[in-house]
């Protein structure tokens, strides 16, 4: 998970200016085509239509922001004529307030101009296991698995199962599948670590609150994966895919267990009634696992001074609580609640995701 970080507030102004110019004159010529194009055909526009979508919300933010610059530098020639000492006053109330709108939207801008993951538009393969717990951290990866596919509906994003290991009461031990469509990784980036939930199990007689915990991994997938696996490196097992309680669901043996032997790195599938299926599926989780494993190592390496960080991108930290008795899901890196659980399991949770990519510390 990369990390959430303070920017250098002495960031060159004329930088920001620039790349403000450069982005309002592409949004602006974008516009335009769009408004001269008379065919509404979304698909045949449809890359058109997104990146002016993408553009449009920084476009916003740089016209916002240059109307509070506009604003700051009149009221500090107030302040600094001698003949206006009765204006002084209100006009200094006025900036102190002009200038946090801009400072907060300065950093909104420097993150998006500036701080963007090259692997924001990836793809996902997400990978979900139950953790302590037992049966009811089973059903609570259940609950992820259905939250995430809901947001994934939302946004239009397509779902494909890839394995998954389910239990005889609808719970899930581990599922791994992945998502495809638009920004995919910009909004899910944030979601790999420890997800707790405290609640009543429906087996708890004496009305006891458990907790139980399950763990999310997000691991993009561009488009070019620019990473050489040697066929020499790979240990490829067949065997009977197996279905609840471990009995043996097929008479042939298509399941693929590939192990990449220099990382140790192991990708199961078993889903597919095909071998050939299988294996294909199961490389590309492996290719995801490898790039993902890479990208770490890069953050960790440009971490390694940083001191403000939200998160440690560690996937055995505790990054999430879903609290049923108080209905509130809260995020422990950006300490923000959201007071509907129920929405927020059926896939609304945009504004907890907002606000850990909108999460600066001053």
């Amino acid at each position: 998970m990369p990390n959430l970080i303070n920017k250098n507030n002495n960031m060159n102004e004329s930088k920001i200016n620039t790349k403000i110019n450069e982005i309002l004159k592409e949004f602006n010529a974008i516009e335009k085509n769009i408004s001269e194009n008379s065919s509404s055909n979304f698909e045949q526009n449809k890359s058109i239509f997104e990146k002016y979508s993408e553009l449009k919300k920084i476009a916003d933010i740089s016209n916002e922001y240059k109307k509070y610059i506009n604003q700051k530098s009149d009221l500090e020639l107030i302040i600094n004529d001698p003949e206006s000492k009765e204006l002084k006053e209100l006009a200094q109330e006025e900036l102190e307030e002009i200038g946090l709108k801009v400072n907060q939207l300065r950093k909104q801008l420097i993150q998006k101009l500036f701080e963007s993951d090259k692997d924001d538009k990836s793809n996902v393969i997400m990978e979900i296991r139950a953790g302590t717990g037992g049966e009811e951290a089973s059903l609570f990866a259940q609950n992820l698995y259905r939250m995430y596919t809901r947001f994934a509906q939302r946004n239009r994003w397509k779902t494909n199962i890839l394995n998954s290991n389910l239990t005889g009461l609808g719970g899930i031990k581990e599922i791994i599948f992945e998502l495809l469509g638009a920004n995919v990784y910009k909004n899910l980036k944030f979601e790999s670590g420890v997800h707790r939930v405290q609640r009543i199990p429906t087996t708890e007689s004496s009305g006891r609150i458990h907790t139980s915990a399950a763990t999310v991994a997000v691991l993009p997938v561009p488009d070019e994966i620019n990473i050489t696996i040697d066929n020499n490196d790979l240990i490829i097992d067949i065997f009977h895919a197996s279905g609840n309680g471990g009995q043996n669901v097929q008479k042939v043996a298509t399941a693929i267990r590939i192990t990449h032997v220099p990382t140790g790195i192991i990708s199961v599938c078993q889903d597919e009634r095909s071998q050939l299926k299988n294996k294909e599926k199961a490389m590309s989780v492996l290719q995801a696992r490898i790039y993902d494993m890479e990208k770490r190592k890069k953050q960790a390496e440009r971490a390694k001074d940083r001191k403000d960080q939200v998160g440690s991108g560690d996937r055995s930290e505790r990054i999430r609580t879903y609290n049923f008795p108080q209905k509130r899901v809260t995020d422990h890196r950006s300490k923000f609640t959201n007071h509907d659980i129920e929405k927020v399991l059926d896939g609304e949770f945009q504004d907890i995701i907002d606000s850990l990519n909108n999460n600066f510390d001053d």
